[in-house]
């Protein structure tokens, strides 16, 4: 299973783009709050900046209502990708891909905005398009 909620602060606005078929894309990083105990069982907070991008619809709501510092909830699906980079080297990124998007700031901020966003459209039955899985092939 692929599955990724988290809870954090834009990082920055987010930036949108449209591909050449005029599908809009939102990119933005989630600032997320970690904590882990030190030698003496001190506790030390740190952030993890995560990546995540947004499509479509969903895109467009976030490049209209998200600004950096917007406290928000995402559940979406681990993706890693690569490219070749100009120096002919192959790179990988890894992101989140957000499927919803909840507000979890301020009340006014929340009614501003509208809430909670998920895309017009479910995704088909069986997952990310192949055919729907059996309890069998689960190798757990």
């Amino acid at each position: 299973m692929n599955k990724v909620i988290l809870a954090g602060r834009l990082a920055r606005d987010p930036e949108m783009r449209y591909t050449t078929s005029g599908k809009a894309v939102a990119s933005f990083s989630l600032a997320v709050n970690r904590r882990f105990n030190r030698n003496a069982g001190d506790q030390q907070q740190t952030a993890d900046f995560i990546p995540i991008v947004a499509w479509e619809k969903l895109a467009e709501i976030c490049g209209n209502n998200l600004i950096k510092g917007s406290q928000i909830l995402v559940e979406g699906r681990m993706q890693i990708r690569s490219y070749e980079a100009q120096d002919g080297s192959k790179r990988y990124v890894t992101e989140v891909v957000a499927n919803e998007i909840e507000f979890m700031g301020s009340k006014q901020q929340r009614d501003n905005a509208g809430g909670s966003f998920a895309p017009a459209e479910p995704a088909p039955a069986g997952g990310f398009g192949g055919s729907p899985v059996s309890d069998d092939d689960i190798p757990f």
